[in-house]
C-alpha cells in the first residue's frame, strides 16, 4: 500500500462508501506480513516511496512466489534481483503478467502503472559489454522506481574517443551511473566531464589482479573527480536506488 491507496482508502471511509470493518481488514497486515521464510514490508512503500524489492539469490521458488503473491495481492509492484534461468521460468509460468530480462537477471511484475516521477534523466554509461549485465540491472531498477533511463554501452577508456561522441548525453542527464570493471576508471573520466551527480559501480570483470572487482572498488573510492560516489561490487540495483533518490521530484 502506498500514499496514494491509503489516502483514497481513508476517503472513501470518510465519505461513508465503505465501512470501519473493510478498512480494517486492508490495514490488517500493516506494517507487514509474516510468511514461512519471510516478513514482508507492505509497510514500505509509505515510508520510502517505493515497494519492497525481493533479492532473489538463495530464496526457494516456492519462497519467491509466497512474496509476489502476497505482494500482488496488496497491488504492489514487484521486483526480484538476481533470479537466475531457471528459478523465472517457474515464475514466471505461474505468474503470466511477469517479465523476465535475462541479462539483468531482474523478474518484474506491473500491478499498477510506473509514472515517471524523476526530475530528469538517468544516464546508465557501460565500460565494456561484460559489464552490461551490472549496467542493466541498474537501468531495470530506475525505470520501476519511476525515471526516464538512458542507457549507453561498451566505451571504456579503452578507447576514450566513443565516450567523448556521446557528451551531448552526458550533459543531458541529471544523474549519471558509471559501471565499470577491470581498473575502474571510466567514472573519473565522466566525472571530470559533467557537474553532475556521478555514482561509480565496480564490476567483478576482470583478470587476476582485478580481484573480482576489488581493484576497480579502491580504483573507484580513489578516484581524482571530485563528488564521484561509489556502491559496492556488482551492486547496479544499489546505485539506481540512490540515483532515483536524488533524482526524485520534491514537488
Amino acid at each position: 500500500m502506498d500514499q496514494n491507496k491509503l489516502k483514497q482508502l481513508l476517503e472513501q471511509f470518510q465519505q461513508q462508501k465503505i465501512d470501519i470493518s473493510e478498512v480494517l481488514q486492508q490495514l490488517r497486515d500493516l506494517p507487514f506480513e509474516e510468511t514461512d521464510g519471510a516478513v514482508i514490508d507492505h509497510h514500505r512503500s509509505l515510508r520510502q516511496g517505493v515497494p519492497e524489492v525481493i533479492f532473489g539469490e538463495g530464496k526457494s521458488v516456492e519462497q519467491l512466489a509466497t512474496i509476489i503473491d502476497r505482494m500482488q495481492e496488496k497491488e504492489s509492484n514487484v521486483m526480484g534481483t538476481r533470479v537466475d534461468r531457471e528459478k523465472a521460468a517457474i515464475l514466471c509460468g505461474a505468474f503470466p503478467e511477469a517479465v523476465y530480462d535475462p541479462l539483468a537477471r531482474t523478474l518484474t511484475l506491473i500491478s499498477t502503472p510506473v509514472e515517471i516521477s524523476g526530475r530528469g534523466k538517468i544516464l546508465v554509461v557501460c565500460a565494456g559489454t561484460s559489464d552490461l549485465p551490472v549496467a542493466r540491472e541498474a537501468v531495470v531498477t530506475a525505470r520501476m522506481l519511476g525515471n526516464e533511463v538512458e542507457e549507453i554501452a561498451d566505451v571504456g577508456v579503452a578507447g576514450i574517443h566513443r565516450l567523448l561522441a556521446k557528451t551531448e548525453k552526458l550533459h543531458d542527464a541529471a544523474v549519471i551511473i558509471v559501471v565499470a570493471g577491470m581498473e575502474g576508471a571510466l567514472p573519473s573520466v565522466v566525472g571530470g566531464l559533467v557537474a553532475v551527480p556521478v555514482i561509480a559501480v565496480p564490476t567483478s570483470v576482470g583478470y587476476g589482479a582485478a580481484f573480482g572487482g576489488i581493484a576497480a572498488l579502491l580504483g573507484m573510492l580513489n578516484s581524482c573527480a571530485s563528488g564521484v560516489t561509489v556502491v559496492n561490487i556488482d551492486n547496479g540495483f544499489g546505485a539506481a536506488f540512490a540515483a532515483n533518490r536524488i533524482n526524485r521530484s520534491t514537488s
